[in-house]
């Protein structure tokens, strides 16, 4: 009889080692993701003034475009958590759409070398955008189902995880990624 206590005994603390042990395992990759989110976005911002001081002695009458473009990349830079990040996504890439818009009113600037460098590191951005939300959620949502599944939950509340915020858009044209057209 001690020894099925015992047993029982081992085993419900290997469940909680366990449980708690994935739920950790799980709150650092739902970390990891959005890191991974932040680096590219980063890469995107980092992007943007070249494309904007490449277009400039192209488009001396389009400041108010190229000044929305870095206006909306200046508020992204500085956005915190999931929501303001990506209400700021959207505002930006609204910005880059509408400045791929004036680009095309320029044949030379469309045919520009550098122009078009941009355009494919910015498209290439986007790609790796798109990729690393697609991870950040899968991963979230993962975490998330196991705080609210038996046994964990049981652990996570006693040990305090908190369910994380995925990264939605509230808008279908923002859904889009950024079109780049040559």
């Amino acid at each position: 009889m001690i020894w099925v206590l015992i047993g029982l005994l081992v085993l419900l603390l290997i469940i909680v080692i366990s449980s708690y042990n994935s739920l950790v395992s799980l709150r650092q990759q739902t970390s990891n993701a959005w890191a991974q989110i932040d680096v590219q976005l980063k890469r995107r911002y980092e992007l943007i003034p070249n494309l904007v001081e490449t277009v400039k002695g192209y488009m001396k009458f389009e400041r108010e475009t190229l000044e929305a473009v870095i206006q909306a990349r200046n508020r992204a830079v500085n956005a915190t958590g999931v929501r303001e990040k990506a209400d700021a996504e959207r505002a930006v890439g609204a910005a880059l759409t509408g400045f791929f818009g004036l680009v095309e009113s320029y044949p030379d600037l469309k045919a520009n070398q550098n122009m078009l460098s941009l355009q494919e590191e910015l498209k290439s951005t986007e790609n790796k955008i798109a990729f690393a939300r697609q991870y950040y959620n899968d991963i979230v949502t993962a975490y998330n189902t196991k705080l609210q599944t038996f046994p964990s939950n049981v652990f996570a509340t006693t040990f305090s995880f908190e369910p994380k915020e995925l990264f939605e858009l509230d808008e279908p044209a923002a859904r889009e990624p950024v079109k780049v057209q040559f």
